[in-house]
């Protein structure tokens, strides 16, 4: 088991091309503690599951780690950045590196699509109207949707268009780091696939980093380069699903050998064969 547990650590070498590292955090808020000695890597070019059972507090690490929750203790380092530590200059300029797709896409009601991509480069950037439309508009076909969602107001879009409206928005300043809370909670089958794609896609074509947290044992098997485990207030493993199948502990095996989990890797495998079969047809 020590062996299972060293090969799993969420801990690389020192050397190691990483873009997020955390070392010892503990968050908590009104009295409870939510992590203790949390440490996690996330390689450069990679997308990195992060799973975990209710309240193990995989969207508070991720709010530790853009900023908007002040850890207790611990160290973040975000592309070279002490992310904790910086000036206001250089805070502004790496929040410029990531983007952020929330849950349900938080799109601004009154904004249209176009005008809620447009809200970072407000923000950050000094560009004309006319750009930014035009920037707003490349970033809606490059999502997916139709050119006509950009003139859309969110209540006019379905879920799987809310979305990939909201990624669109989390791409606007072109980042290299990507952070999606839930992308495909909500969706039905076919579209939580397709937006699997979408992401995969995105993630070769434009060279990105995935910060991703999901319950989607799809999503999991699809698209993940490794997947990070959250129980017991820390990254109890992290690594391939092959990996993680054999790592002994009760919620892990439950998840990943569960009925569910045999569905997953049941299609993956198919899907696999699908894919071999069509290149040897």
């Amino acid at each position: 088991m020590a062996a299972e547990a060293s090969a799993l650590s969420p801990r690389l070498a020192d050397d190691a091309d990483v873009a997020i590292r955390v070392r010892g955090l503990e968050t908590g808020f009104d009295g409870r503690i939510i992590h203790h000695g949390l440490d996690l890597d996330v390689v450069h070019g990679e997308i990195l599951g992060v799973v975990g059972g209710s309240g193990a507090g995989k969207s508070v690490l991720m709010r530790a780690i853009i900023g908007l929750l002040q850890p207790i203790a611990g160290e973040i380092t975000i592309l070279g950045h002490d992310a904790h530590h910086l000036d206001p200059a250089t805070a502004r300029d790496l929040r410029r590196q990531w983007g952020i797709l929330f849950q349900e896409g938080a799109l601004f009601s009154g904004l249209t699509v176009a005008e809620n991509i447009e809200v970072p480069m407000r923000e950050f950037l000094d560009l004309p109207d006319a750009l930014m439309d035009e920037l707003a508009g490349y970033k809606v076909t490059m999502v997916g949707l139709p050119a006509e969602a950009a003139r859309k107001f969110p209540s006019e879009l379905s879920g799987g268009m809310k979305k990939r409206a909201g990624l669109a928005r989390a791409l606007s300043l072109d980042p290299v780091l990507l952070f999606l809370d839930e992308p495909t909670a909500g969706l039905d089958p076919i579209s939580a696939a397709a937006f699997d794609g979408l992401i995969r896609v995105l993630k070769e074509a434009l060279g990105l980093t995935v910060f991703l947290i999901t319950h989607d044992l799809d999503t999991l098997h699809a698209i993940c380069d490794r997947v990070a485990v959250l129980a017991d207030g820390k990254v109890i493993a992290a690594g391939t699903i092959a990996e993680l199948l054999h790592f002994d502990h009760p919620w892990v095996q439950e998840y990943f050998s569960g009925p569910r989990g045999r569905a997953a890797l049941a299609g993956k495998d198919l899907d696999m064969h699908d894919a071999d079969s069509r290149k040897t047809g």
